[in-house]
């Protein structure tokens, strides 16, 4: 058994093989990024406006958004950075868009 823990990279415990869950959620990345073009800056602007609401319902602490809608060839681009104060925020609003 020792063999087998040996060779994991993640933290195990000799029990059932359960990883740390800092191993996975280590906080490095807390933030979401979305990009789309869509056919009109109304659409756009309805979908920013959904994107915020499901990020105002994870955090904890207030939610950095960064956005822009631009004119573009085939419409309106959307394109939106979420920071979240952590990284299991950022996961479930992730998850939450799925």
């Amino acid at each position: 058994m020792t063999d087998s823990l040996n060779k994991c990279k993640a933290n195990e415990t000799p029990a059932c093989c359960c990883v740390d869950v800092g191993t996975i959620i280590d906080n490095e990345d807390c933030s979401a990024e979305y990009e789309h073009v869509f056919t009109s800056e109304s659409e756009a602007n309805a979908k920013l406006a959904t994107l915020t609401q499901a990020a105002k319902a994870v955090e904890t602490e207030p939610c950095e958004i960064n956005s822009s809608i631009d004119k573009v060839e085939n419409g309106y681009k959307l394109t939106a950075k979420f920071t979240f104060c952590c990284g299991a925020e950022c996961m479930i609003f992730q998850l939450k868009l799925r």
